[in-house]
Parts: structure tokens; sequence; C-alpha cells
């Protein structure tokens, strides 16, 4: 069974790790544990502290919002790139594939 480390303990090494000092591999040696744990500690602590989006991996939130405007570009609801003049729909309509 894993090891239990104290929140105060997960703070600590990730407030570690944020400085960016040394590797992430490096902190996760310097404090006894792997750096899966660490990287694991990073995300939820991201999460914690609203740093969803900045971490390079969407939140729930965000992914919805991309998810919809996916979903409204495939049926030709909305122009995909707003102000250049051609839509998906248009294109279609000229026998060019959607998408192209």
């Amino acid at each position: 069974m894993p090891q239990a480390f104290s929140m105060e303990f997960r703070r600590d090494v990730v407030a570690v790790a944020r400085k960016g000092e040394a590797p992430l591999a490096q902190v996760a040696r310097d404090f006894g544990i792997s750096a899966s744990c660490l990287t694991r500690w990073l995300k939820v602590a991201d999460r914690e502290d609203g740093r969803g989006a900045a971490g390079g991996e969407p939140d729930a939130a965000e992914l919805r919002e991309l998810r919809k405007a996916q979903q409204a570009v495939g049926t030709g609801e909305r122009d995909p790139a707003p102000g250049h003049g051609v839509s998906l729909v248009t294109c279609s309509q000229n026998g060019v594939p959607a998408g192209l």
C-alpha cells in the first residue's frame, strides 16, 4: 500500500517543484517520492488553485466549451474562423468538401 503523506508535506513539495530551480525528478528524489507521484500532486494542486488550463491540460469547463464548439462546426452552425469570410456551409455548397 502506498505511504500516506500529510497535506502540509504535499504543499511543501509542490511549492518547491513550482519554483523550477531543479528538475521534477530531482525534487521527487530529494523528498523520497516518485516523479509520477509529484506530477500527480502538481496536477491536483493546479486544479485546486484554478490553474487547470495554464498547466497545459484543459479543465472540465474548457473541455465542455471545446466539444460544444466542435459540434457546432461539424453541423455548419458556426464559422470556425470568424472574419475570414468563408464558412464550412459555403465551402460545401461550392462543391468543396467541408473541413478543407
